[in-house]
């Protein structure tokens, strides 16, 4: 069960979700630059090339979880900072994630990775509609703790990333997400490449109206073997 504050016009208030559905949206920039950076800083790692894009990869919604801890099984996983759409009875609400991906189960297959790790969310919402008309404002940016000490480790507006409405009119499944199914939105390029940490923070920043949502969780790395 997940827990979210609301905002819209001005008002707030709390909702409890039961999450039906998780779609991870890959590979959604719109900017064709800016997707060959995140091929190539993967392609890095091993992780083949998509046959497509925008993908559309399915993931339990069992592995969503706003803890402040998320635990993962070896060294080699990391998080992305993204934006989150969320189906609820009364429309679409926008949120902020992390798309935690095992990279070393990547470079076997994607699909896989998505279901290896836990994807956390935060609480906060705002409605979708409010945001649209200044989409391109938003600011995403993450700060991650590696090696002791705390980097920029992405950092950009929307403007970089494909619009909810474009990603939703080209899924395979139709433009209507049901509600209870969340919608990761795609994640920009990590500053300095993709790499492990101990813990990951993430914001993203409405500048038109004066507002941020924030998330952070630790990373527990637990050992392959007892």
């Amino acid at each position: 069960m997940l827990t979210f504050h609301r905002e819209a016009a001005g008002r707030r208030d709390t909702i409890a979700l039961a999450p039906e559905a998780l779609v991870i949206a890959g590979w959604a920039g719109r900017d064709e630059a800016a997707i060959r950076h995140h091929i190539d800083e993967l392609a890095a790692i091993g992780v083949p090339p998509p046959s497509s894009v925008p993908v559309y990869y399915r993931a339990a919604a069992a592995t969503l979880t706003q803890g402040p801890r998320l635990e993962v099984l070896g060294p080699d996983s990391s998080g992305e900072a993204e934006p989150v759409i969320v189906s609820l009875a009364d429309g679409l609400w926008l949120g902020l994630g992390s798309d935690h991906t095992d990279r070393k189960a990547e470079t076997v297959g994607i699909a896989l990775s998505k279901q290896m790790c836990g994807k956390p969310v935060g609480t906060g919402l705002w409605r979708l509609d409010e945001v649209e008309p200044h989409w391109d404002e938003l600011v995403l940016r993450a700060h991650a703790t590696i090696d002791g000490e705390r980097v920029l480790y992405q950092e950009g507006r929307l403007t970089a990333l494909r619009t909810p409405r474009d990603l939703l009119a080209r899924r395979p499944g139709g433009p209507d997400l049901a509600p209870g199914t969340v919608m990761f939105g795609g994640t920009l390029g990590a500053i300095g490449g993709i790499r492990p940490a101990a813990r990951f923070e993430m914001a993203l920043e409405d500048p038109v109206l004066g507002r941020t949502l924030t998330h952070a969780y630790d990373i527990a790395v637990l050992p392959v073997v007892a």
